[in-house]
């Protein structure tokens, strides 16, 4: 920062100044800065830090700039390194002294850490939005899917029948539980840094409760070593976008899986799927592959900061500039995967004669016809062992469970009645779950209840939410 320094006799070197810059990414958080600003003018004039004209100035000229930096009108200079500098630069350019007593009671480090928490605020209600339409979204798929089954699978082998609704809602409440990780993040983060200055405060009579509400947050934080250096807030924003793509990238898994030619249990639409430059039969899920291939870089993301944070002695060190490139990054892929996943569902064909005819084979009633026994009296553990050899003599025999004679059963066990075929049917094996959380239809749409109502309660504070209208 030798521009604003009486200690350097030498300019710096355009190599060094190429290095150290950040504007080029960190010139998205241009509204939050000047918000930190004006928040800090208002309170030295309120203190009478500064003369309250001089405050007021600032404060216009700091309006101004924000709407011809939202025009494009405003070029930002690496020579001045950040977009605070960039920012005071032009300010005090425009209004000369009364611009310089802005960064009165203020270093960069609060200042940078305010804005990212400012920005983080903002992104995270965002992403909470997103993460409530997806969850939406698949609720109401699920009301329409409640009666249509499919193979539930373990290992990816057919295990036992279940329906499209319930499958839909294991997705629902992944993104049920990324939602409340985000809260709780936001939570955690909600406590203004702006105050600590460098690292230990100042010895001006500020008031930081009174920032602190002017930008929105629920409190000053407590120590000012820590209120320049944590960046636990980002660390956990990333690990809960790790997850979400994780989540993503599961269903997108069985989506390629699903919509396979030996599958054929869903079809995209046109809108998500390509086409081969050599094969003219194909249409491939490329939305769905990239998606689950996006995961590497989030972790990634994740990884770096982490990898940063870990050795870095209190309070601020250069090193927490590298925190922004990776959030910007993992913030956009989480929000743009979120984006074109709900337009792939949302246009998305469910087959379901396919799926109940898969869901037909494979021996997915043998479980009920162990429990069929021993409800007739046999022990858990014989019943297993005895459905266990009938599937492999069916096997070497060409029968399935369904299609297995009447006298067959009853040469593994005279507790074999005409009743077996109703009890090993699709249909009865799912709705015979009525155990909370299981398949039947009374259990998800109790699911379905409890996600709608959670919707409900959430979507008010999400989109009601907004900074404080500083600007």
């Amino acid at each position: 920062m030798q521009y604003f320094s009486g200690r350097f006799k030498e300019k710096a070197s355009d190599l060094i100044l190429d290095f150290h810059s950040s504007i080029d990414f960190d010139k998205r958080l241009y509204r939050y800065d000047i918000m930190g600003s004006i928040a800090h003018a208002r309170m030295l004039a309120h203190k009478e830090i500064i003369p309250a004209e001089d405050a007021k100035l600032i404060e216009k000229t700091l309006k101004e700039i924000l709407r011809e930096i939202e025009k494009g009108k405003i070029p930002f200079s690496r020579e001045y390194e950040d977009i605070h500098m960039n920012i005071e630069k032009i300010l005090t350019d425009r209004i000369g002294e009364p611009g310089k007593k802005l960064h009165t009671a203020r270093s960069r480090n609060d200042q940078i850490a305010v804005d990212m928490k400012l920005f983080a605020k903002d992104e995270a209600m965002k992403v909470r939005s997103q993460l409530l339409d997806m969850m939406s979204l698949l609720t109401g798929l699920a009301k329409d899917h409640t009666e249509t089954y499919m193979p539930g699978f373990t290992h990816l082998q057919k295990a036992q029948p279940v329906t499209f609704a319930h499958y839909l809602m294991a997705y629902a409440e992944m993104f049920r539980r990324d939602n409340l990780r985000i809260k709780n993040a936001f939570e955690l983060l909600d406590a203004c840094p702006l105050g600590s200055a460098a690292l230990a405060g100042v010895t001006y009579p500020i008031d930081r409760e009174y920032t602190a509400k002017l930008l929105g947050f629920e409190c000053p934080n407590w120590n000012s070593l820590d209120g320049v250096s944590d960046r636990d807030y980002l660390v956990e924003l990333m690990n809960a976008f790790a997850l979400i793509m994780v989540h993503m990238s599961r269903l997108c898994e069985e989506i390629v899986i699903f919509t396979s030619n030996d599958y054929g249990y869903l079809e995209l639409s046109d809108q998500f799927a390509t086409g081969s430059s050599i094969m003219p039969q194909k249409k491939n899920p490329d939305a769905a592959e990239l998606i689950r291939g996006k995961c590497g870089r989030v972790f990634g993301d994740l990884q770096s900061l982490l990898t940063t944070l870990k050795g870095i002695p209190l309070a601020y060190n250069k090193d927490l500039q590298e925190d922004k490139e990776v959030f910007f990054d993992a913030l956009d892929t989480v929000k743009g995967c979120l984006l074109v996943l709900h337009g792939m569902l949302e246009t998305m064909t469910v087959r379901k004669e396919t799926m109940l005819a898969a869901a037909s084979k494979g021996f997915m009633g043998a479980t009920d016809v162990a429990d069929y026994l021993t409800k007739k009296g046999m022990s858990f553990r014989d019943a297993y062992k005895l459905v266990g050899s009938m599937v492999t003599w069916c096997m070497d025999h060409g029968y399935t469970l369904d299609n297995l004679p009447l006298e067959e059963y009853k040469r593994f066990s005279k507790l074999f009645y005409h009743d077996i075929y109703k009890e090993i049917a699709t249909e009865t094996s799912v709705e015979r779950r009525k155990s909370p959380g299981g398949p039947a239809r009374k259990s998800v749409r109790k699911h379905i209840q409890f996600m709608e109502k959670f919707i409900r309660n959430a979507a008010p504070e999400i989109e009601g939410y907004k900074l404080n209208d500083i600007l």
